[in-house]
């Protein structure tokens, strides 16, 4: 199943739609843009795999979906520094170069879809943790991410299998 995100290119706000659904979705805050670039603030548009999802266990039961799963341990990180051997993978904290922490106390990450974006292969700077994830309540954008209000992205999840790619593109 392809999931389509579309908004126009400065638009922080989109919808986005699968077999069986469709949602407002937040985006990045300086929108959609096709060069990514790390720090940047930009989503990217393009066509990326649902890699897996990662979960709070502490938090809710392992979601319905088809995609393979994990619960996040609270020292979970992400790698965000383009110098580190390291660069856009999952890291353990401490960690010494720039990282993401996952185990984030504001629940925007309670719910974590892995998304294949810059990953095979990995190019430095061309921005790192994209995730599909839950949306701030105010639709507040997201550093480049694409993010969904809880309930909706459980309404996705129990929709995805292995194979699933999310479609990010300009109206």
């Amino acid at each position: 199943m392809d999931i389509q995100v579309a908004a126009a290119a400065s638009a922080t706000v989109g919808v986005l739609s699968w077999a069986g659904g469709w949602a407002r979705c937040a985006l990045g805050r300086a929108g959609i843009r096709a060069d990514k670039q790390e720090g940047d603030g930009a989503t990217p548009a393009g066509v990326f795999p649902l890699r897996r999802l990662l979960y709070r266990a502490d938090r809710l039961t392992r979601p319905t979906t088809l995609l393979e799963s994990a619960p996040i341990r609270p020292d979970d990180g992400w790698c965000d520094d383009p110098a580190d051997l390291h660069y856009n993978r999952p890291v353990r904290l401490p960690y010494p170069a720039r990282h993401e922490v996952l185990w984030r106390e504001d629940r925007l990450y309670d719910l974590i879809v892995v998304l294949g974006h810059n990953d095979d292969p990995v190019v430095p700077g061309a921005g790192s943790a994209v995730f599909l994830h839950v949306a701030a309540e105010d639709d507040t954008p997201t550093a480049g991410c694409v993010a969904l209000a809880k309930g909706d992205l459980l309404s996705l999840l129990a929709a995805c299998r292995s194979g699933d790619r999310l479609a990010i593109s300009l109206l």
